[in-house]
């Protein structure tokens, strides 16, 4: 498997996807990781942000315990399509874990991917958590 480099900076601050009214301590958190041979930020952040604005809270049944996580693996193929998307690790929620799951299928296609990148294809994970709120 190759490495992965986290976003950038701006991108990697936690995203409080919505207020939640829940007396649950926490709040959902998505980060962002990509091969390091993907030098666009702006490619990291656009994935990113589709992702982001594709995130369906499930109901409080459906939360995890605080610091738990969903790893979803991605490949992005050269024209933007979602090649792959599979649950990597599990946060012990299973409506959390197809949420998270969702987010990233609902979020494809992506852009094509940048001219310079000179793979075939990209991978990136999505890592979306329950968090303790601040």
């Amino acid at each position: 498997m190759s490495r992965l480099r986290p976003l950038s900076l701006v991108a990697l601050l936690s995203l409080a996807f919505a207020p939640l009214a829940l007396a649950a301590a926490g709040t959902p958190q998505l980060q962002a990781f990509f091969q390091p041979e993907l030098t666009q930020a702006s490619y990291q952040q656009k994935a990113y942000a589709q992702v982001a604005s594709k995130w369906k809270q499930p109901a409080r049944k459906g939360l995890p315990a605080v610091g738990r996580k969903t790893v979803v693996q991605a490949v992005i193929g050269r024209d933007g399509k979602l090649v792959t998307a599979v649950v990597s690790q599990e946060s012990g929620s299973k409506v959390w874990d197809d949420a998270a799951l969702a987010a990233v299928k609902k979020a494809a296609p992506f852009s094509p991917l940048p001219k310079d990148y000179a793979l075939a294809t990209l991978d990136a994970h999505f890592h979306v958590a329950w968090v303790a709120a601040p």
